[in-house]
């Protein structure tokens, strides 16, 4: 007999009060809690104005409802959603009378997406795409969450895969006929297959590291001496208080961090404590930190004071500016967090070096789907040195090929990735 999973549901909107809140039921037994709370199912994917009663007969609510039949759903699943007024007592009543239905369960997270990643719907890499998408603050993070949502990294995936499997038949067919006269040698077009594969490879290798920063954000250190200007230019950047100000040096003595949007991009701004020689056992545990914070951070502001140089040496792409351009006569290339000046043209310029930095991510996000490449590019390296040494190493040539196709499974959730499911749907809320 075949297992039939549980039929669930869950409330799929955000908690609370709110206009419109949506519940989801998925599973075979969907259209027969649909038909008891409201009677005949709607035409398929069409919304449908009905009253909800519960076994008493007494109402729960007048909704839109909607039904989606079997591998036409989010989940692969029969799916009934219900769009409830979004009171508390209207949401919870629904939600007892669904718990009372026999073989219906509330949700466990990401319950509704590891089954539409287990019927087909998606794969791992558009579940993570998925999970980015709701986690979503900026319009960056936006766009890249939905080319990943969309598929685009699959199919990247799926091409590679093509390509190498065409390689793999090219070898197995000249091993299979390794005792007649083969017409064709078969190595040229098998190198330039491993070749495309391998500089597609490397080029989203690339890019990853700068596709999980515009995913988790980048970091901008702001440096200098102390009582610098630094906290008050975070403040102006910030656009509010999110340090202490004052005139006595060595007032911060902790990294602040300040996260925000900045024109699209996902920036985390860092106010590290005053660079200088100090006895004081706090403060200089302070700047060992800022020196650290400083040494991993995307980019960095240097601010100085007018004639003198940065406390440690700047980086390519790094902004070294003179502080309290207020004070200064000559004001080209200075910038005061008091007054504003200059502040506008520094946004713009970091907003323009991160964007240049955002423009050479690729569609891979993850720390796993890097892991994954380099395997699949170490398995293509190995083929390549052994296709080199004749038709007689042309079986491990074929097994390194399947290797490194295992690899690019992994990154779709073919393979080897049972172990990461539960840690990825954990971070889903439950009605997705």
């Amino acid at each position: 007999m075949a297992y039939v999973p549980d039929t669930i549901f869950a409330l799929a909107t955000a908690p609370g009060k709110a206009g419109v809140a949506v519940v989801r039921v998925s599973g075979s037994l969907a259209a027969e809690a649909g038909r008891a709370l409201f009677g005949g199912l709607p035409e398929p994917r069409i919304a449908s104005l009905r009253l909800l009663i519960d076994r008493k007969g007494i109402r729960l609510d007048q909704a839109l409802v909607m039904y989606f039949p079997e591998k036409n759903s989010f989940t692969g699943e029969e799916v009934v959603e219900l769009h409830l007024h979004g009171s508390v007592a209207v949401v919870n009543a629904v939600l007892r009378e669904l718990a009372d239905m026999d073989g219906l369960r509330l949700a466990e997270a990401g319950e509704f997406t590891r089954r539409a990643l287990e019927n087909g719907r998606l794969d791992l890499a558009q579940v993570e795409g998925l999970s980015d998408l709701i986690e979503s603050e900026t319009e960056a993070q936006r766009r890249q969450a939905l080319r990943v949502l969309s598929g685009d990294l699959g199919n990247l995936a799926e091409t590679w895969r093509t390509k190498l499997i065409r390689a793999a038949a090219l070898l197995e067919a000249t091993i299979d006929f390794a005792d007649e006269d083969v017409p064709v040698d078969v190595t040229p077009e098998v190198l330039d297959l491993l070749s495309d594969v391998r500089t597609d490879l490397a080029r989203q290798i690339a890019g990853v590291s700068t596709a999980e920063r515009i995913r988790i954000g980048f970091e901008v250190a702001i440096l200098g001496a102390p009582n610098v200007g630094k906290s008050t230019l975070l403040n102006a950047l910030a656009g509010r208080e999110a340090a202490i100000t004052s005139e006595f040096a060595g007032t911060t003595r902790d990294v602040i961090e300040v996260r925000m949007d900045l024109n699209g991009l996902p920036v985390t701004l860092l106010d590290t404590a005053g660079l200088r020689d100090t006895d004081d056992h706090v403060e200089g545990i302070g700047i060992e930190r800022a020196l650290q914070r400083a040494e991993s951070a995307d980019l960095r502001i240097f601010l100085i004071e007018d004639g003198k140089k940065p406390e440690i040496e700047p980086l390519a792409g790094d902004v070294v500016l003179r502080s309290k351009a207020d004070t200064l006569v000559d004001q080209e290339g200075a910038v005061s967090g008091k007054t504003g000046q200059g502040v506008d043209q520094l946004i713009s310029h970091v907003s323009a070096l991160l964007s240049s930095r955002g423009a050479q991510s690729g569609i891979a996000t993850r720390e796993r789907h890097r892991i994954a490449m380099n395997r699949s590019v170490e398995n293509l390296v190995s083929a390549q040195k052994l296709l080199d040494m004749g038709v007689d190493h042309y079986d491990l040539v074929a097994e390194e090929l399947r290797s490194a196709i295992r690899a690019l499974d992994s990154l779709v959730g073919r393979v080897d990735v049972e172990n990461l499911l539960d840690e990825i749907f954990s971070s889903f809320c439950i009605g997705k």
